[in-house]
């Protein structure tokens, strides 16, 4: 270790103890670093470098991936807007804007004193309760001017955020609609202890009966994921918990790990039990870190009841034990291959498959990666069984689905249903009215306009890994696809160049369309890139960046060419604006100092 004048030098080394000089845990080591300092400087990585034994480029790498990782100095009060549309609809705009005037400051500036510093991240997963910030990943929801105000004043006086009005941090679950999974009433063991009654060939069984399918989107087969887990050679198994819900609109595995977190870890206990793992993984998304506390103490809590740990329910030779892995804003880590690479301290980049992480996992290691919803659902099956679960939902898609409800309805929540259940169902029991599209599957996944309000969420008609957002009559669908646009322009990891560069090209062209400069040639490009993206982009969430802008502009094309102003090609680049900053230096501002014609114009 360095020696320096920092803070951080006592309090890294015990860091790195603690973590047990593990290089995996790298990305654990920044984020408690950092919690240390408030930033990593360039002494700490390098301390980092050294105490783990790993190249200062990989450790300068990894800091430089995720977004809540900060290689510059920001404010002790660091502040986060979600910019997620639907933030936006309830007027997160606004009130970004009016915190930057109260504290005199601008986008992601830092203030002379150091105290704070203001910008805006991806979606903070409290849609249904926004528009919602996060103060130093502590999560304030149900913004309004007065309540920023008030914060201005809090931070202006210096007040640890321990000291703040604790109704700041409430986080409501808002839960509107039971079924078998947040209806039921569960007491702890009694799931896990009937699988052991089965044993393991007999619960993966039951698995096969239930059809249970991924509540991630995808809806791959749980059962074939744990047996070929289960029977791939390897040395040691793991079971992931993937609680990195970054979809904008989606916020079900919030409530879940809040309310239900007993049904989270039951059920990564018994997938253990079925593929021979002894050690658990939940990777928690780092927007919900202020979960950790209580997450933690639920965990001892059942390593004293022999819930988890060693010889399980007394069950001789059954070890299994969690760990928590919290993630640092990095939406492609909801990728299972992203996440695992993140869990084993690098940046969050997807893998090339095969191998699937059944064979070739965590540590090169058989993996089963599962949904938080996924791993609840296990319960029903073990208690109850897979015949009685398949009974429920339908044939392709079996049981109940959770759905995060958000947007211009009167009851934004959770709703749970069998699988089935028809969109126009959802819009009426949230209170929708004059509604003019929904947004199924978040930011990747499919816009339905009202004649296809008849479908039903279901892998076999409409998928959806939770996000409905809902969108009336008086929105405008180009702004929900610009939004989502400049999403997958921000979270690309950058490792293949059609979604680096695709999706900064497609943002910038609905930028261009929004400022009055969009001409039929954008249209026409945005149609060939989102074929390019869509299939040469490495990753699933690379390939459907595109969907949204595809989508409105086939359901709701009169919201874009109502913006094109010009039947010719027009350049939206203005070289005499460009100019400004020489003018300035020069101090000039006569005709002299300006083109004759502005090109691109205004």
């Amino acid at each position: 270790m360095s020696d320096h004048p920092t803070k951080s030098g006592n309090a890294l080394q015990a860091i790195l103890e603690n973590n047990s000089y593990n290089p995996t845990r790298l990305v654990q080591v920044l984020r408690e670093a950092q919690e240390v300092e408030g930033w990593l400087s360039d002494i700490t990585l390098s301390d980092i470098a050294q105490g783990l034994n790993l190249p200062i480029a990989r450790v300068r790498s990894t800091a430089n991936f995720y977004s809540f990782f900060y290689t510059r100095p920001v404010g002790r009060y660091r502040v986060l807007f979600s910019d997620n549309i639907t933030d936006r609809m309830q007027g997160s705009g606004a009130l970004f804007d009016h915190m930057l005037a109260r504290l005199k400051l601008t986008d992601n500036q830092v203030s002379a004193d150091g105290a704070v510093s203001v910008a805006r991240t991806s979606c903070t997963g409290m849609c249904d309760q926004g528009p919602a910030l996060l103060v130093n990943n502590m999560a304030v929801t149900r913004l309004t001017p007065r309540r920023i105000d008030e914060i201005c004043d809090l931070i202006k006086a210096g007040l640890p955020l321990a000291s703040w009005p604790s109704y700041y941090f409430k986080v409501e679950n808002n839960i509107r609609r039971r079924d078998m999974l947040l209806g039921a009433n569960w007491d702890p063991g009694v799931a896990l202890r009937a699988a052991i009654a089965r044993g393991p060939k007999g619960m993966l069984n039951e698995m096969k009966i239930s059809n249970l399918r991924g509540r991630g989107g995808a809806g791959f087969t749980t059962a074939i994921k744990w047996d070929a887990a289960r029977t791939a050679p390897g040395t040691a198994r793991y079971v992931v918990c993937n609680a990195d819900e970054g979809e904008p609109g989606t916020f079900k595995d919030r409530v879940l790990l809040q309310k239900y977190a007993g049904h989270v870890f039951e059920g990564m206990t018994i997938a253990g039990y079925v593929i021979g793992a002894a050690k658990g993984f939940l990777y928690l998304r780092g927007e919900y870190t202020y979960l950790l506390p209580d997450l933690e103490a639920h965990l001892d809590g059942l390593r004293r009841s022999n819930l988890l740990g060693q010889n399980i329910c007394g069950q001789e030779g059954f070890n299994f034990d969690i760990e928590i892995h919290v993630g640092a804003g990095a939406y492609v880590c909801g990728e299972e291959t992203a996440l695992i690479e993140s869990l084993e301290g690098k940046p969050g980049k997807p893998r090339i498959r095969p191998p699937f992480p059944v064979t070739y996992g965590y540590l090169g290691q058989p993996t089963t990666v599962n949904n938080v919803e996924t791993l609840c659902k296990v319960l029903e099956i073990a208690t109850a069984g897979g015949a009685k679960y398949a009974g429920q939902g339908t044939k392709q898609s079996t049981g109940t689905k959770i759905l995060s409800v958000a947007g211009d309805v009167d009851l934004p929540g959770l709703y749970e249903y069998p699988f089935g259940v028809k969109i126009s169902q959802v819009l009426e029991d949230c209170g929708a009215r004059d509604v003019q599209a929904v947004q199924v599957s978040g930011a990747a996944g499919i816009c339905l306009s009202p004649r296809e309000f008849g479908r039903r969420i279901a892998f076999e008609d409409v998928p959806t890994a939770g996000s409905f957002m809902v969108f009336n009559k008086k929105r405008d669908m180009f702004d929900v696809a610009r939004n989502f646009a400049h999403f997958f322009a921000h979270e690309s990891c950058g490792f293949c160049t059609p979604c680096r560069v695709g999706t900064s090209i497609v943002s910038n062209i609905m930028d261009k369309i929004a400022a009055g400069h969009g001409t039929q040639y954008e249209m026409n490009e945005l149609g060939r890139l989102t074929k390019v993206i869509r299939g040469s982009a490495h990753c699933g969430l690379g390939t459907a960046s595109c969907n949204a802008i595809s989508d409105t502009v086939q359901k709701f094309r009169a919201t874009y060419e109502a913006k094109l102003k010009s039947a010719d090609f027009e350049p939206a680049f203005d070289l005499d604006k460009a100019l400004a900053k020489t003018r300035a230096v020069a101090n000039r501002d006569d005709a002299d100092a300006h083109l004759e014609t502005s090109v691109g114009g205004h």
